[in-house]
């Protein structure tokens, strides 16, 4: 803090470059868009980031298709999160730790200030090079590109942070002190950084290295250093936020007055992490058969068989492998068991429809959505589904299951998809092009979004509403159209020197 990183790029064009890079990344197909995980994730960021000093931040939290243990924060308060360090962790504590330590970087603009530290001219060059390097890569195999992007990527960018001992020392330091804020143990951190070495050592050599410490240098001291902060933090633990596990004090609220947890939404489930970690498996997996092996092998290796968040992501892998009918027995079995978590429910409702069994899929698709009218990952699952039969009637039908949480999930690219063959299949011309668009532009193309909607611009057949609509968004793309036609990427979201552009 008390730098004057704020004079070379204002916190507007932050959120508007890590906009930028989420939407590149996007387009090379590594992002996983998933409701479900996706509030997950969400869930957990945010409330670490509730209770840092600088919880007035901004957070845009989303999830890697890598099984590469890695995560980083970017600019403008971005922070993914690769698959493969959910699938390695042992705990949602161990997720929360990592988070925490991104979360620090974003409060104390590491990033900023070490390009200023390094006399850098403008963050515009550095994305410039970034992008350069990607284009220099789609010139090659797509396999290698991508495996570049995955890494070059994140590692351009952290290296701006990572390898400066005082940034990772003050992120270990601030993200254990959000970690015990939050209710989280405070030993995660310190636990997972010794694991990822114990990891390193057991693979030998430079390929044995987990990509988490190329961009996380761990040492001895460092592991050691965050163990004492955390055992000071146990023995005087912070007096401005109650434990989670105890309910949960907000920062503006008086002290001595919590939230119950069913205020917040519920007490979170004991095993929302592990059903969030099988979910990933299986939606990371090389191909659904793999998945259904992989599954198969994990049972093979343990004496008391799969355990129920296993099953739930063997009867995920076997929807996926065309195997929907063995995939509602499973699910009903579970669902016995838990009998009151939707990701059991929703997953029931999609095993049911791809078995062929539509009718039962809506009634079961219906009952979640009356006890959660407004959710994005019910009201999703159930428009695609919807979207699939293919009749008009079913159109409309997704429409109106989409519109209440339209200005919400705006920005959400599942959404959009999921909207745009809904209003086509309903008849809604307008409407579908719109959702195109956005499709087009939170996928890397955003030039290719403002030609769309120049020319859906153009239509006379208008009314009032969808003018003045389509004209605000033209207003809203424009200036990021600009600044990437300054940067040299064109309409199809490639640089204009890239060879197959």
């Amino acid at each position: 803090m008390g730098s004057s990183a704020g004079t070379l790029i204002t916190p507007a064009q932050e959120a508007q470059y890590g906009a930028m890079y989420l939407r590149e990344l996007r387009r090379y197909g590594w992002v996983l868009d998933d409701p479900l995980l996706d509030g997950w994730l969400n869930s957990l960021g945010f409330e670490l980031a509730s209770v840092t000093e600088n919880s007035g931040s901004d957070y845009t939290f989303f999830m890697i298709r890598s099984r590469q243990v890695n995560a980083f924060a970017t600019l403008g308060g971005y922070i993914g999160m690769n698959a493969g360090l959910v699938l390695t962790a042992e705990s949602e504590d161990e997720v929360a730790a990592v988070l925490a330590h991104e979360i620090a970087h974003v409060t104390q603009r590491h990033i900023v200030r070490s390009v200023e530290a390094a006399q850098k001219d403008q963050i515009p060059i550095l994305l410039g090079m970034l992008a350069g390097a990607i284009a220099a890569q789609s010139a090659g195999s797509a396999d290698g590109a991508q495996a570049a992007i995955a890494s070059g990527m994140s590692l351009m960018m952290q290296r701006q942070i990572n390898h400066t001992r005082a940034a990772e020392q003050e992120a270990d330091r601030l993200g254990i002190q959000t970690l015990a804020r939050a209710g989280y143990d405070p030993d995660a951190m310190a636990g997972f950084f010794g694991r990822m070495g114990r990891i390193s050592r057991a693979g030998g050599g430079e390929g044995g290295v987990p990509e988490f410490l190329r961009t996380h240098p761990v040492t001895t001291n460092r592991i050691s250093e965050a163990r004492d902060r955390a055992q000071r933090m146990r023995q005087d633990p912070p007096r401005d936020f109650s434990s989670r596990r105890a309910g949960h004090s907000h920062p503006l609220l008086p002290a001595g007055l919590a939230l119950d947890r069913d205020v917040l939404g519920g007490p979170r489930q004991s095993h929302r992490f592990d059903l969030a970690r099988e979910r990933l498996r299986v939606l990371t997996a090389p191909s659904p058969p793999q998945a259904v092996d992989e599954y198969r092998r994990i049972g093979e290796r343990s004496p008391d068989g799969l355990s129920d968040a296993q099953r739930y992501g063997y009867a995920l892998a076997r929807i996926r492998h065309g195997q929907a009918q063995a995939a509602v027995t499973e699910l009903q079995s579970l669902i016995e068991r838990h009998p009151t978590d939707h990701w059991l429910t929703l997953a029931l409702a999609e095993a049911q429809h791809q078995a062929g069994d539509h009718a039962t899929a809506v009634e079961t698709y219906e009952s979640l959505h009356r006890s959660m009218p407004n959710n994005l990952a019910v009201a999703l699952s159930y428009a695609q589904a919807l979207n699939e039969t293919g009749t008009r009637e079913a159109g409309v039908r997704a429409q109106t299951l989409l519109r209440p949480i339209a200005r919400s999930s705006a920005a959400d690219f599942s959404y959009q998809r999921i909207l745009a063959r809904a209003s086509e299949l309903a008849g809604d011309d307008i409407r579908a092009a719109e959702a195109h668009a956005e499709v087009a532009f939170l996928n890397g193309r955003a030039e290719d979004a403002l030609n769309q909607l120049r020319g859906l611009q153009q239509r006379n057949d208008l009314d009032y509403v969808q003018r003045a609509r389509i004209d605000a968004r033209i207003t809203e793309v424009t200036p990021i159209v600009l600044e990437m036609q300054r940067q040299g990427i064109g309409p199809d979201g490639r640089r204009r020197s890239d060879p197959r552009g």
